[in-house]
């Protein structure tokens, strides 16, 4: 078992980070990433998203991660043109930029506005379109490790298998993952065949989190990233996000090392220390970041810097009205 030292260390210097203490410089080993979601989600939005990505082209950023959601969930319909207009949207950025999907992206493709798509088809044209390799998406492609084999079995059978969209990828002693869980009841209670494939991808998802702490754990590693759209505070009907929070949560504690939780869905710029369970206890090496969203289109500089026992440091880019409030 860990002793507390090296932990109550990190909860000390990202407290005094988080109250605008002075910040120490940046290490020679520093880097940053940008985190972006929930956008765009209409016709408006589309000249803004635009041009927020290209203006990341002069910010020294390693990657990019965009937490799903790339069309409002209410419309415009799912339909492949759609869907080919954002995989060109997002390959224009001038830096690698990983995907992880939402739920207006396929699950509520099944609403009226959106197309009375079947969510389960768009979701397989999905993974088609923007998960065919094992490398991001932007106009530099980065090659990431893909969540493949059997994710849970039932005796010699699997039962399910890995998720393409399942990304991982480290840096300078820091791994970085992504977890396809999504809003709107991560896409539970619908009807039997939505309810067999959430089963599935929440396992696949379990074995992913479990893969990257178990990397994180490794000697000379200093922390781990996670990355989904799904917000697992929001009250959902039968806990659909209990056993997400309760991992990550559980997780940390047993890391005993920084962990970043990023999540997007609910559209409001938010850094949290401490990051709380799902029973309100702290977790105190635990970061949760939460992207700005529709009308909002902003972005996110997280600084890593493996000299800082904090590890992460968040710092809000919002669009001009938001940027000084």
């Amino acid at each position: 078992m860990r002793t507390g030292r090296a932990l109550r260390a990190a909860v000390a210097a990202l407290a005094a980070v988080l109250a605008g203490c002075a910040a120490r410089p940046p290490g020679p080993d520093a880097f940053a990433f940008a985190v972006i979601g929930d956008a765009p989600y209409e016709d408006r939005e589309l000249p803004l998203f635009d041009a927020m990505l290209a203006g990341l082209a002069p910010e020294p950023l390693a990657f990019v991660v965009h937490v799903g959601d790339f069309k409002r969930g209410s419309g415009p319909p799912c339909t492949d043109a759609l869907y080919a207009d954002r995989r060109a949207r997002l390959d224009a950025s001038p830096h690698p930029l990983v995907y992880t999907p939402g739920d207006n992206d396929w699950t509520d493709c099944r609403r009226e506005a959106s197309g009375r798509a079947d969510p389960l088809e768009r979701l397989r044209r999905l993974r088609e379109i923007f998960f065919a390799d094992a490398f991001s998406l932007g106009r530099v492609r980065m090659p990431v490790a893909v969540q493949d084999g059997c994710a849970a079995r039932d005796g010699a059978a699997c039962r399910c298998p890995g998720l393409p969209e399942n990304r991982l990828w480290t840096k300078r002693g820091v791994v970085f993952a992504t977890v396809h869980r999504v809003g709107s009841n991560d896409g539970r209670g619908f009807d039997a065949a939505g309810d067999a494939e959430q089963r599935c991808r929440e396992a696949a998802g379990r074995a992913w989190i479990e893969r990257a702490l178990r990397l994180a754990e490794s000697p000379g590693m200093r922390g781990l990233a996670l990355f989904t759209q799904a917000d697992p505070w929001v009250k959902s009907r039968d806990g659909a996000y209990d056993g997400l929070l309760a991992q990550v949560a559980a997780g940390a504690r047993r890391l005993a090392k920084p962990v970043l939780f990023v999540h997007g869905d609910t559209h409001e710029y938010r850094a949290d220390h401490p990051f709380v369970d799902g029973f309100g206890k702290p977790v105190e090496n635990a970061l949760r970041v939460e992207s700005f969203g529709s009308p909002q289109v902003g972005w996110v500089r997280v600084t890593v810097d493996p000299e800082d026992p904090a590890l992460f440091r968040a710092e809000p880019h919002g669009p001009p009205a938001a940027a000084g409030g």
